[in-house]
């Protein structure tokens, strides 16, 4: 008798080799795609918190700003500072004030931190540091004294975050002591 080979059954097998190997390398084909896709969500969300961060200001002006005279017009500015709901605490050391007399020939002051408020070059405070729900009053010496019924602009600028920009103006007669509207 001649025997005659039969391949039906080895053909497949074959095929279900390649189909395992087809499945094995789809598998480790997701999970390569599975993992950059979740590595870019979390980039692209830390990305979204930094811009929030990095757009909404974290500083609040509590109350008025009060005006104190000196000779003829108002010498110093004070003004009470606080955080935002759900802000991190600031350095105060790295807030930059801009004072800005745009009817005394648009005179500009670029304040820096000191302990003490120096005219025309220094803010003053007596802490470095704004956390939770505590407040700091801010004392600006102005380098030209503001004059009756003029305005002044006030740029807090911390160093992260968005600046927060005040206007006011000075009333018709000068006190003392005078809240600016």
């Amino acid at each position: 008798m001649i025997s005659k080979s039969d391949d039906s059954g080895f053909t497949g097998l074959e095929a279900a080799i390649v189909l395992i190997a087809f499945v094995v390398v789809a598998a480790v084909f997701s999970y390569v795609v599975l993992g950059a896709g979740f590595f870019t969500t979390q980039k692209s969300q830390e990305t979204v918190y930094k811009g929030v961060e990095q757009a909404t200001s974290n500083i609040q002006m509590i109350g008025g700003i009060y005006g104190i005279k000196s000779g003829t017009g108002i010498g110093t500015l004070e003004l009470t500072l606080g955080l935002a709901p759900g802000a991190p605490a600031m350095d105060l050391t790295k807030l930059k004030i801009i004072v800005t007399q745009p009817d005394q020939n648009t005179l500009v002051q670029n304040l820096a931190y000191s302990t003490t408020a120096t005219a025309g070059t220094h803010f003053g405070c007596s802490n470095t540091a704004l956390a939770g729900t505590s407040q700091e009053k801010i004392t600006i010496k102005l380098g030209t004294p503001l004059a009756a019924n003029n305005k002044v602009t006030i740029e807090l600028r911390p160093a992260v975050g968005a600046s927060l920009p005040l206007t006011r103006t000075a009333p018709a007669t000068i006190a003392n002591t005078q809240v600016l509207y």
